[in-house]
């Protein structure tokens, strides 16, 4: 397995060309690493960058776990061409893509992936781009479908732009991943006509694989006591590192650490992640769910909920709320009765921390560990 270091903005043609030669089987299997020289050789070291791996894996994606040893999911050929064709199958057809995510993380990666098969070449944007730069990278992608993959912190910051709004708006498809997708951001796509489509994956399964909770061709979904397990033409075949338990251990199946339901019409429904269920008076109130309920109070621009040590309860709900333009800040008390409006009252923060912005890690998830050792005063 050979590394190859990602720039932040990478020239888009050799990107295509270093994917093409791994997935015709030209090259050996490749290590993506960021160019933070540190967290390369993290990776590096880790993941053991010089050592053999079995001739079908043509990628190793680091996971994006916050502690331990990188587990390096192991992803095959067939698996990252099922996942492309898939994606372009559901959206409409191949295209040209917009790559504003890092390329060494998954969902990056796939839209190398999906451009390769395409025969295409991405427009290429840093992922902290300002308005002006996507803009840019929009206008050079050309006619035909056309495709973008963005986070939810990306897509609020073009809202706050009428000329990036339309950009988006003009595309065919806007992905948005990397965790759950705030409601007001939500509303305001929606408002202003960008074809968002929400996607939920991971490295374990060639990055999104069920897009507006439906899976994609080949994707199979169950759940086990609330346990989403993922499984089909996608899935990784293991671990670079494996771990134990080993949630590949069931044959063709993974067992993430989300939970979730499936609604009467079939949708998956994601409500967080097992780890961060928040146990209080002995009921499970699932941060996720909470967030949704506080996005449209008045005075919150955006939000995290979390729990924190309690000596009765056992923990107790807490929010950080980064507050609206000349918003007061509201009390626990006052947010407790919005969340009742649509969820148990339990369910509703007991504390309320103001912050300027929520800590994020990875490719823009919530940071909810980094808040509750931040907050947690021991009960």
């Amino acid at each position: 397995m050979r590394a190859v270091v990602i720039p932040p903005v990478p020239a888009a043609a050799v990107l295509v060309s270093v994917l093409e030669g791994v997935l015709d089987g030209r090259e050996p299997g490749i290590l993506p690493l960021p160019a933070d020289e540190r967290e390369a050789e993290l990776l590096s070291t880790s993941l053991r960058v010089g050592e053999d791996v079995d001739d079908d894996v043509a990628v190793v994606v680091s996971t994006s776990g916050t502690t331990g040893t990188p587990k390096g999911a192991l992803l095959t050929v067939p698996a990252l061409i099922a996942s492309a064709d898939a994606a372009n199958d559901r959206l409409g057809g191949p295209g040209t893509w917009l790559l504003a995510l890092p390329a060494h993380h998954v969902a990056g990666l796939q839209v190398v992936v999906r451009s390769v098969i395409s025969g295409t070449v991405p427009a290429v944007v840093d992922p902290s781009f300002t308005n002006d730069e996507l803009c840019a990278a929009i206008e050079t992608m050309g006619s035909g479908p056309r495709y973008a993959s963005l986070v939810a912190v990306q897509l609020d910051k073009a809202l706050a732009d009428p000329a990036a709004t339309a950009a988006l708006a003009s595309l065919d498809r806007v992905l948005i991943g990397g965790g759950p997708m705030p409601a007001n951001v939500a509303e305001r796509a929606t408002a202003a006509d960008i074809p968002v489509v929400r996607t939920y994956g991971m490295s374990e399964t060639a990055g999104g694989c069920v897009y507006d909770g439906v899976p994609l061709e080949g994707v199979d979904v169950r759940l086990d006591g609330g346990r989403i397990l993922l499984g089909g033409a996608t899935l990784a075949k293991g671990y670079r590192n494996p771990v134990d338990p080993d949630p590949f251990s069931e044959a063709g199946w993974f067992r993430t650490d989300d939970v979730g339901g499936v609604d009467d019409s079939g949708v998956l429904r994601v409500l967080g992640r097992v780890d961060d269920a928040i146990g209080t008076g002995g009921l499970t109130v699932m941060p996720a769910l909470v967030e949704t309920a506080l996005a449209d109070h008045p005075a919150i621009s955006d939000c995290a909920v979390f729990g924190v040590t309690d000596g009765r309860l056992g923990q107790r709900v807490a929010a950080a709320v980064v507050l609206a333009a000349g918003a007061a800040v509201p009390t626990a008390e006052e947010l407790r009765a919005h969340v009742a409006r649509t969820l148990d009252a339990t369910a509703g923060p007991r504390e309320v921390h103001v912050v300027d912005e929520l800590p994020r890690r990875g490719i823009g998830k919530v940071d909810r560990r980094e808040l509750a050792a931040r907050f947690d005063a021991g009960g």
